[in-house]
C-alpha cells in the first residue's frame, strides 16, 4: 500500500485523527507554516506545507467533514486555488531501493482536481471517464469510491486510499472524444509497454548528456570573499527566502568541480536576474569570463544598464554586443573578449556567432532558452559540456516534467514574491474607448506610465492617434516596434525608461524583461489574438513594485470568441495571483499542444497515456537506467 495521506472534499475525518496522521508522517506542528513539513492549527482551519508542494494548503473542517481545500500564499495568507483532492507525501520517505518498485504509483502532481465527465487515467486500467464519488459497501461499512466509466459503459470503483493511481488525462492537444480503455483487456498494458520503450530512448539521451558532463572536470570556483559580500550588499531590496536558497544552490554548484547545469524557474519579476548577477560576479572574482545570453536587444540593453549600475564600484569590465552598435564597435568588443579584457559580455544570439572567441569562459547564463532557434540550441549544447550553465525561465514547461527528471536536471524555484508586491488587477473586457480614457487618466494623474500593446505594425500609427485622442492633452505618446531603425528604437525605449514618455503604443517587443517601475497600467488590444504565455509575460511588465497595477485585455466581442481564445482569457483571470507562472504554463500547453515540447514522437506518447503517467514512466526509466549504470538509483 502506498503510504500517504489522501484528503478530499466532503471526506469525513476527525481533526484528531488527521493531526495524528501528520505527526506519524514526520510533519512538525508550528505557530504558522513557513517551509515543507510544517503544519499549524487554528480552530477548524488546518494549514499544511506538504513535501514537494510549491505552496502550502489550507484544510477547513466542519463537524469532522472537509469542506474546503485551498492552496494559499504563506506570506500574505491569501487563498490561491481550490482543490478537489490532495495527496500528502510522508516526510519520512521510503527507502531509496524501494522507490523503483513504486515509480508508477508515486504521483507526479499531488492534486487530483477532477470534475464529473473529465477524462482520467488509472495507472493499471487506462483511460476512462470520471463520473463522481459514490459510497460503496465494503467489509467494514460504506466507503467513498471514485466511479470511473470505461468502454462499453463498464464501471471501475476506486477506493479513496488508491487515488494516487488516478490522475486527470492531459495530453496537450485538442481531442474532443477519447477512446476509452476496455476493462479486462490487455490493450492498455500493450500501450504502456510501447510508451515505456519509446521513453527509454529519451531517458538514455538525457543520461548520456549527463554522463558526458560528469566525465568532464569543470572549474571549482572559490568560496565567497569580502568583495562578494560587499557586492551582494548593494542589492536595494530585501531578498526573499527562495532567492537566498537559489543563490546558495547556484554557488554550491559553482564551487563543485562538476560543470553546473541548473535551471532557475520563477515567475515574472521574482528576482531571477539578481541570482544571475551574483553568480556572474562570483565567476569574475576567479578571473573567469561570463556570457549572458538574452532573447531580445532591448533586454540586453536593460541587463547591461543594470549590471553597470550595480558593478560601478568594482573593477569589472561589462560589455554589450547587439545590433544597436556599429560594426566597428562590435569588432573592438570581440577583440577585447578574445584578449580577456571583457569580464561580462551581454547580448543576443550574436554571442553564438563563429567570430566570438572567449579567452576563458567560466559561466554561461541563458535567459529563456526556449526562445532561441534550433541552430542556437545546438551551439549551446556543445558549450554546456565544459562550462557552468545557469538557465533562467519565467514561462517554464511544467514543473511536473522537471520533477520527473530530478537527478538529470538541477532545478531551483523562486516561488515567493518580492516584499510588498501586489497582484495585478486583471480585466478581460470588450473594446471600450470610455474605459481606455478612464484607465489612461487614472494612471497619468498619479504620474505613472502606460503600455498600450497593439501587435500589428501595419496600422499601429492609426491606433496611436486614437490613443492620443483619448489621453490627456499634455500626454507624451510614442510608438515602438521591431521594424524601426535600431537607433530610433533604442532612443524611444530609453526615453520611456527615464519617464520622458507617458504612453508607449507598442508591439510585443516589450514582452521580455524590460523593467519600468513607473509603468503600472497595461492595455492590450485584440488580446484574443495572443497566446496565453505571451499574455502572462506582457502582464508581468506592470506591477513590478509596490504600487497597484492594472491590466486590461480587450477583445472585439466576447460572444464571438473562439473556444481556445476564451480558455486563454479565462485562465488569465483565474491565475491572476502572484506566482501563477507554473499554472499558466501548464494551461498554455494544454490549450496549444506540446508538439514542440519534447518532439513529435514523445508528444505521441503523452497522448497515448496522458501527461501524468508519461512523467511517472519517464521517472521510472531514468531511475532504472541510473541504477544499472551505477550513477545512483534514487531519482
Amino acid at each position: 500500500m502506498f503510504k500517504a495521506i489522501k484528503l478530499y472534499l466532503n471526506q469525513e475525518i476527525s481533526l484528531d485523527s488527521l493531526l495524528s496522521l501528520l505527526l506519524d508522517s514526520g510533519y512538525k506542528r508550528q505557530e504558522r507554516v513557513s517551509e515543507e513539513s510544517d503544519f499549524a492549527l487554528r480552530g477548524g482551519i488546518l494549514d499544511i506545507f506538504p513535501l514537494t508542494f510549491e505552496l502550502p494548503i489550507r484544510i477547513e473542517l466542519e463537524q469532522d467533514k472537509i469542506v474546503s481545500i485551498k492552496s494559499f500564499d504563506p506570506v500574505t495568507g491569501k487563498s490561491a486555488w481550490a482543490h478537489q483532492m490532495v495527496i500528502i507525501l510522508p516526510i519520512r520517505r521510503l527507502h531509496p531501493t524501494k522507490i523503483k518498485t513504486l515509480s508508477e504509483e508515486l504521483p507526479v502532481d499531488n492534486f487530483l482536481d477532477i470534475k464529473p465527465l473529465d477524462y482520467v487515467v488509472h495507472v493499471d486500467h487506462g483511460i476512462g471517464k470520471f463520473l463522481g464519488v459514490n459510497k460503496i459497501k465494503a467489509h467494514d461499512g460504506y466507503k467513498d469510491h471514485l466511479v470511473i466509466e470505461y468502454d462499453r459503459q463498464e464501471k471501475l470503483y476506486v477506493p479513496m486510499d488508491q487515488i494516487h493511481l488516478v490522475q486527470k488525462y492531459i495530453s496537450f492537444s485538442q481531442r474532443k472524444h477519447l477512446k476509452l480503455s476496455r476493462l479486462g483487456s490487455k490493450e492498455w498494458q500493450r500501450i504502456k509497454s510501447r510508451v515505456k520503450k519509446g521513453i527509454q530512448k529519451l531517458a538514455l539521451d538525457l543520461l548520456a548528456l549527463q554522463a558526458m558532463r560528469m566525465s568532464v572536470k569543470g572549474f571549482s570556483f572559490s568560496g565567497d570573499n569580502e568583495w562578494q559580500k560587499e557586492f551582494e550588499g548593494t542589492f536595494p531590496y530585501r531578498e526573499t527566502a527562495d532567492q537566498a536558497k537559489a543563490v546558495a544552490e547556484v554557488k554550491n554548484d559553482m564551487q563543485n568541480p562538476k560543470p553546473m547545469d541548473r535551471l532557475l524557474c520563477g515567475d515574472v519579476g521574482y528576482g531571477k536576474t539578481e541570482v544571475a548577477m551574483r553568480a556572474a560576479f562570483k565567476a569574475v572574482l576567479d578571473d573567469k569570463q561570463v556570457a549572458f545570453l538574452v532573447p531580445t536587444t532591448i533586454l540586453a540593453e536593460q541587463h547591461y544598464q543594470n549590471f553597470i549600475s550595480r558593478i560601478r564600484n568594482f573593477p569589472v569590465n561589462i560589455a554589450m554586443l547587439s545590433r544597436f552598435q556599429s560594426v566597428a564597435s562590435q569588432k573592438n568588443i570581440i577583440q577585447d573578449m578574445a584578449k580577456g579584457k571583457v569580464d561580462v559580455l551581454i547580448g543576443t544570439h550574436r554571442l553564438l556567432s563563429p567570430d566570438i572567441k572567449f579567452k576563458d569562459l567560466g559561466l554561461l547564463i541563458i535567459d529563456e532558452e526556449q526562445r532561441f532557434g534550433v541552430k542556437a540550441k545546438e551551439h549551446l549544447k556543445s558549450m554546456k559540456l565544459t562550462t557552468d550553465v545557469l538557465t533562467l525561465t519565467a514561462t517554464p514547461i511544467p514543473r511536473t516534467l522537471y520533477m520527473s527528471l530530478m537527478g538529470v536536471k538541477d532545478l531551483s524555484i523562486i516561488n515567493t514574491p518580492p516584499q510588498n508586491r501586489l497582484s495585478i488587477s486583471t480585466h478581460v473586457v470588450e473594446y471600450d474607448e470610455d474605459l481606455i480614457r478612464q484607465a489612461l487618466n487614472r494612471e497619468l494623474s498619479r504620474k505613472g506610465q502606460v503600455y498600450f500593446v497593439h501587435n500589428r505594425v501595419l496600422d499601429i500609427e492609426k491606433i496611436a492617434k486614437k490613443v492620443s485622442a483619448l489621453s490627456p492633452k499634455t500626454a507624451r505618446i510614442s510608438i515602438a516596434h521591431g521594424q524601426m531603425h535600431s537607433r530610433e528604437l533604442e532612443h524611444i525605449m530609453l526615453d520611456f525608461l527615464k519617464g520622458n514618455i507617458d504612453v508607449l503604443v507598442c508591439t510585443t517587443i516589450i514582452q521580455s524583461g524590460i523593467d519600468v517601475p513607473n509603468a503600472n497600467t497595461l492595455i492590450i488590444n485584440e488580446a484574443d489574438e495572443f497566446g496565453l504565455a505571451d499574455l502572462h509575460q506582457l502582464r508581468g511588465r506592470v506591477g513590478r513594485f509596490d504600487r497597484p497595477a492594472y491590466a486590461y485585455f480587450m477583445v472585439r466581442h466576447t460572444h464571438s470568441l473562439s473556444l481556445e481564445a476564451k480558455k486563454r482569457l479565462d485562465a488569465l483571470i483565474e491565475y491572476s495571483q502572484l506566482g501563477s507562472g507554473f499554472k499558466i504554463a501548464m494551461e498554455d500547453l494544454e490549450i496549444r499542444g506540446a508538439g514542440n515540447l519534447l518532439g513529435y514522437e514523445q508528444h505521441g506518447f503523452i497522448m497515448a497515456v496522458g501527461f501524468d503517467l508519461y512523467c511517472r514512466l519517464l521517472r521510472e526509466s531514468v531511475g532504472s537506467l541510473k541504477k544499472i549504470s551505477g550513477t545512483g538509483g534514487n531519482n
